[in-house]
């Protein structure tokens, strides 16, 4: 099978169906045959001579008539998939028997139908499947070529970091809760997302509560939802979060912050996978995958008392440790470079360049907001800089106090600089970004540059700058 990349660039899909069961033919046609590339057969003979010229991407085989019982198409699947591990996959039978469905997930079937056959379903399954196969293929292959240096919408080639994509893949395909560990700033939303794309939710709700974002006395009606009069305030009804992610995954973020209380109410969640309202009576049964992360160490909150022992383990089942800036050094000119093209083409800016002396500084550098605070600082040189190049005195102060490389770049040469000239060109440069950011106004201007106005008009008049 072809990795979507692959797909994009060529044709379609492949679907090949092999069945005799002339009422299957008009209904695949009809939801299948826009959308793929689709061939009907009826001999698993058929079937092998096509595999021997291209195989197709899915094979969709009815499993009570490629042979003369259904054991002859579980035979048939496991054939298959040992011929291409590709291949997505979907058996078709008329049998309820448990036995026969069993035997096909051994057989490492993708998805399984039993007649009548809702083909709006299996149009639905049948896209998710390919392109939950084709992202696989994909993400094996950079890996196989020395390691990727993106993974969904996560970005860096370290070794680090290609732990991080190999425990996303892995708890993936579960429902298993994962607690993702890393100080603020370093993405642990993104491998949320990452894990639920992958996973058989991808499609299903994905809801996100930051616990530090909201007061205290909030959150517990934000998490479980309330009824109507339940509160002051709960002139309606309303369902929560926990209730809103019903089929799909609650990300949980700053889950350290819940206070105890909040905390048991939470665990009785996980134990009993149901939710009461605030001022209800009935309980209401949840499916749901639970993610969590912190920025805490909760086992010195459990040790002191802070943080439940029996929610820790609860939530504790898979950890994911998402290093910080500093102890992924190799990315960060990775980062930078993504985020000065990201918000280079968003603001229809000409696309700039490092100095390498810059690029050394930004990976001395120890971050201690993470990648938030670099894509912060590659946001801010887009809208405040005119050069094509990102120079050394473009850089905020913190970072060239604290470099050595920009200290060698500062060097005064023998011959001297012309200190003024320097001084008025940074000093012009910045006037110019200020009041291009601010559309014109020497206000917003001098708010963005922190100068009073008599200082920014003062300035304007003495670069000519804007009008007198």
């Amino acid at each position: 099978m072809r990795s979507s990349d692959a797909q994009t660039a060529s044709s379609r899909f492949s679907v090949v169906i092999v069945t005799t069961d002339e009422l299957v033919r008009p209904e695949a046609e009809t939801y299948l045959a826009a959308g793929y590339d689709l061939s009907m057969l009826q001999t698993w003979e058929d079937l092998v001579r096509l595999l021997d010229k291209k195989p197709p991407d899915a094979v969709f085989l009815d499993l009570d008539t490629i042979g003369k019982t259904s054991k002859d198409g579980i035979a048939a699947l496991a054939e298959l998939r040992s011929l291409e591990p590709d291949m997505v996959l979907i058996g078709l039978t008329r049998s309820s028997s448990w036995n026969l469905r069993l035997k096909a997930v051994g057989a490492a079937v993708d998805e399984y139908f039993i007649a009548p056959i809702d083909f709006h379903e299996v149009q639905i399954v049948l896209a998710r499947a390919l392109e939950k196969r084709a992202l696989e293929i994909e993400c094996r292959r950079q890996s196989e070529s020395g390691g990727e240096q993106s993974f969904c919408e996560l970005i860096g080639g370290s070794d680090a970091m290609q732990r991080v994509y190999e425990a996303i893949r892995r708890v993936a395909e579960s429902s298993t809760t994962v607690l993702i560990r890393g100080e603020s700033g370093t993405g642990k939303e993104l491998v949320a997302r990452a894990i639920v794309s992958l996973s058989p939710r991808a499609e299903r709700p994905f809801v996100s509560i930051n616990c530090a974002a909201l007061p205290e006395t909030l959150i517990e009606a934000e998490l479980f939802g309330h009824e109507k009069g339940a509160f002051t305030d709960a002139r309606t009804a309303r369902a929560g979060h926990i209730e809103l992610a019903h089929t799909g995954t609650l990300f949980l973020d700053e889950i350290a912050i819940l206070s105890l209380p909040l905390q048991s109410k939470l665990l009785r969640v996980l134990e009993y996978r149901s939710v009461t309202r605030l001022g209800g009576q009935a309980a209401k049964k949840i499916d749901f995958r639970l993610i969590a992360a912190t920025n805490e160490d909760l086992e010195e909150m459990v040790h002191s008392g802070r943080f439940r022992e029996d929610l820790y383990y609860r939530i504790n089942v898979v950890p994911i440790y998402l290093p910080p800036l500093r102890e992924r050094r190799g990315d960060i000119a990775l980062l930078a470079n993504h985020f000065l093209r990201q918000y280079c083409n968003a603001n229809n800016v000409p696309l700039k360049r490092f100095d390498p002396e810059v690029v050394q500084i930004l990976e001395e550098d120890s971050w201690p907001g993470n990648v938030r605070e670099l894509e912060n600082l590659m946001q801010r040189l887009v809208l405040m800089i005119d050069e094509p190049a990102i120079q050394v005195h473009h850089l905020p102060q913190r970072l060239l106090y604290n470099s050595a490389t920009s200290q060698e770049a500062l060097l005064i040469p023998d011959d001297g600089v012309r200190f003024d000239e320097e001084i008025a060109r940074i000093e012009a440069a910045y006037l110019t970004a200020a009041l291009r950011r601010s559309q014109g106004s020497k206000v917003g201007a001098a708010r963005l540059l922190h100068i009073d106005k008599q200082k920014m008009h003062y300035l304007c008049r003495k670069y000519k700058i804007g009008s007198a």
